[in-house]
């Protein structure tokens, strides 16, 4: 978000999943896309069966690479030097989009002056791809008609994430590719309503609709709302730096709702200790997950089947749910327990449904506007911004303008990751998810099928670095790092490159995030998950 918008002026996917499969051309880059998200990752593969060209970018040869017909293998953390590299080409044989670059953006020079010294040449030394291949790559991008960039998070979650995100926004302004359906920046949110959360001000500097705190205008709409007074305009902590405030006592109590941040959260070990360290620690869940355990306080919710409320999808669909089965015993709907807690601390906070809240949402946030309880129920939801009851929705973002006027290129020059290989830990470890388990698996590990189909941890390790290990298939090894190790069983397999090892965060048998770097970028603080230096052993 802090990458686009500063790009663009607004921070959520610019296109739809209905343009997927009218694209010409999908580069996608730091996405296991069959795997997260699985029913756009079909998408695709429809659209490149169509006749689409697929190009893929990524450390691991995930399953889409089967359907592309340009692999780029880049070492892990050298995104922004590839596509640098590109953009190097694109400038240097006029390719890109003469027109679009004079009429909506500024900046381009800077963006020229700074891509000129990451040749294809200096590239392949940094990241690994070869010089034609990526000659290859800017060619078939800037020259489709329609083209869409895919992320996730193999893109941001890393100690230079707002940088990767910048770049991917120059490489969309230089060849035009926004502001038309089938083209685009378009990152796919890792859960179903994070963009929801994020729209309705679940960030620490921001009211919904990204109205930010420390502007008095925005100050005094939401104090006359609200019938308050003295709203406070500093800008809060986020996850990592609450963490680090819990450890060292500035922060004494917590309230976690939804969320598992003993599995899920970097260097595992210290995020055990800060929770400890707090006063008071409140834990709103629907099942006692290894964080819940922790806490003085447990809040039962109800799950997603049994409220009624919107979410909002990583296309900035709104879209409504209805409840299917009541709350078990005495678990509620998250908006009451909220309320009864504000009101116990005392602010009376009251609301008759989810819909008397949507009302509210309606007349305090813009884009939301025209997003109606009635509207909803008569179709397949609507896209934000929707300003009024008469706006049709916004299928895709930026069409005559940017939301902030031009666009801004933000060049980024090329960091390393923070933590790379020694002769000690000789081996990046790189982090992510696999298709029948999600994120920390407080639900999906309770769910009889999935949990057969992925019952335990593993880790790829590439057949070469196997052998010289004596590491089989199915045998147990550990992971070590500065921070700890783990235990769990060699997947041997040619899907990752040698001296690169990949496992996920969803068993707390194997806690991965007791391994993995707690750096953070300095812009949005997002740990860096997808690299760090470890060190293999076999177990006899």
């Amino acid at each position: 978000m802090a990458g686009l918008a500063a790009a663009f002026g607004s921070g959520a996917m610019t296109n739809s999943i209905g343009e997927f499969e009218g694209a010409d051309l999908f580069f996608v880059i730091g996405s296991n896309t069959t795997a997260q998200h699985p029913l756009i990752g079909a998408r695709i593969i429809n659209a490149v069966e169509g006749g689409a060209t697929l190009i893929v970018a990524d450390p691991r040869e995930i399953p889409l690479v089967s359907y592309a017909s340009l692999f780029l293998r880049q070492n892990i953390g050298t995104d922004v030097a590839v596509m640098n590299g590109m953009m190097n080409v694109i400038i240097n044989e006029v390719l890109y989009d003469e027109t679009f670059v004079a009429t909506r953006t500024e900046g381009f020079e800077q963006l020229k002056e700074t891509v000129a010294k990451y040749t294809p040449q200096v590239v392949e030394k940094i990241s690994g791809i070869r010089a034609a291949d990526l000659e290859e790559a800017a060619r078939r991008y800037a020259g489709a008609d329609k083209a869409m960039l895919v992320y996730a998070m193999g893109i941001t979650q890393h100690a230079t994430g707002t940088d990767n995100v910048k770049t991917c926004a120059n490489l969309a302004m230089l060849t035009g590719h926004l502001g038309r359906a089938g083209t685009g920046v378009n990152p796919l949110r890792g859960q179903n309503n994070v963009q929801g959360a994020c729209d309705m001000g679940g960030l620490p500097n921001v009211y919904s609709g990204y109205q930010r705190v420390n502007d008095d205008a925005v100050k005094d709409k939401f104090s006359k709302a609200w019938g308050v007074q003295g709203l406070d305009d500093q800008v809060g902590l986020t996850i990592t730096d609450m963490m680090t405030a819990a450890r060292t006592g500035d922060l004494k109590a917590l309230y976690v709702m939804g969320e598992n941040p003993i599995l899920s959260d970097p260097d595992g070990s210290q995020v055990e200790l800060a929770l400890s360290n707090l006063e008071f620690l409140v834990v709103q869940d629907i099942f006692l997950s290894e964080t819940a355990a922790l806490a003085d306080v447990v809040l039962p919710a109800a799950c997603y089947a049994e409220k009624e409320g919107t979410y909002t999808n990583t296309e900035r669909r709104v879209q409504i749910s209805h409840c299917a089965v009541k709350p078990p015993g005495e678990a509620k709907v998250d908006w009451e327990i909220i309320c009864r807690v504000a009101t116990a601390a005392g602010y009376s906070m009251n609301y008759d449904s989810s819909w008397e809240i949507l009302k509210e949402i309606n007349t305090v946030t813009p884009s939301y506007g025209g997003i109606t309880k009635e509207r909803l129920e008569k179709g397949d939801g609507l896209q934000w911004p929707c300003p009024n009851s008469d706006h049709p929705g916004t299928a895709f973002l930026h069409k005559d303008r940017f939301t902030k006027g031009l666009g801004t290129f933000l060049p980024c020059e090329f960091k390393p990751v923070a933590e790379p290989p020694d002769e000690e830990y000789d081996f990046m470890l790189t982090t992510g998810r696999i298709y029948c388990q999600f994120h920390t698996g407080t639900m999906t590990r309770r769910t009889n099928m999935l949990e057969r189909e992925a019952p335990r941890p593993t880790f790829e390790i590439n057949p070469e670095d196997a052998k010289r290990l004596g590491i089989r298939d199915a045998e147990m090894a550990e992971i070590q790092s500065r921070r700890g190790a783990i235990r769990l069983r060699a997947e041997v397999t040619s899907r990752v490159p040698k001296k690169v090892v990949f496992t996920t965060f969803h068993f707390h048998e194997a806690p991965v995030n007791i391994l993995t770097n707690p750096v953070h970028d300095p812009v949005s603080k997002i740990p860096e998950f997808k690299g760090c230096a470890v060190k293999i052993r076999r177990i006899a």
